[in-house]
């Protein structure tokens, strides 16, 4: 299969990102229309633009995904992701959206695809093996005796210890 041709499950992903970055973008310009209506919506209209953003990056790679000849993309999880947030916004429509990207994402089909699209992978450095010339590491003889802790002198001790003192009579009232 040639890079030309897109697998059904990549269109499916183009024409849901589509249609996601379309309702985004309605539903980011409703939210930010309605929002100033309430003393709190006024606080939380940043927090409405955002689907509106996402819509738009949604129709940027869409619109990637589109392309004949095909662009070199790589799988956007990124979006898959915040889209599947957007719930937070009350978009539930995003969030299936968003997940069915991601599990066509892991398809096999999908993933060479993105790999043939995006060129061979580059090679892997090999280690190089070490030099034959190098001595084996030698092992160190067990002894019979255990080593003697060293003592340390007075100086490297520190200070003494200060002595305990007894508990403290409290007189009755």
């Amino acid at each position: 299969m040639n890079p030309q041709q897109k697998p059904t499950l990549v269109q499916v992903i183009a024409w849901m990102t589509l249609v996601s970055g379309v309702v985004n973008l309605f539903w980011g310009f409703a939210a930010s229309g309605t929002a100033p209506a309430t003393i709190v919506g006024v606080i939380c209209t940043p927090l409405t633009i955002l689907p509106a953003v996402l819509g738009v990056f949604e129709l940027i790679y869409a619109a990637k995904l589109f392309s004949n000849p095909p662009q070199s993309v790589k799988p956007s999880t990124n979006i898959a992701v915040f889209e599947i947030a957007a719930v937070l916004a009350g978009n539930v429509f995003s969030m299936a959206v968003g997940i069915l990207a991601l599990v066509f994402y892991n398809d096999a089909e999908v993933k060479n695809y993105f790999a043939r699209l995006n060129g061979p992978l580059p090679p892997e450095p090999a280690t190089p093996p070490a030099p034959a010339s190098l001595p084996a590491p030698e092992t160190a003889p067990a002894s019979e005796e255990p080593a003697a802790a060293p003592e340390e002198s007075p100086a490297l001790q520190g200070p003494p210890a200060k002595p305990k003192r007894a508990p403290r009579k409290v007189a009755k009232k």
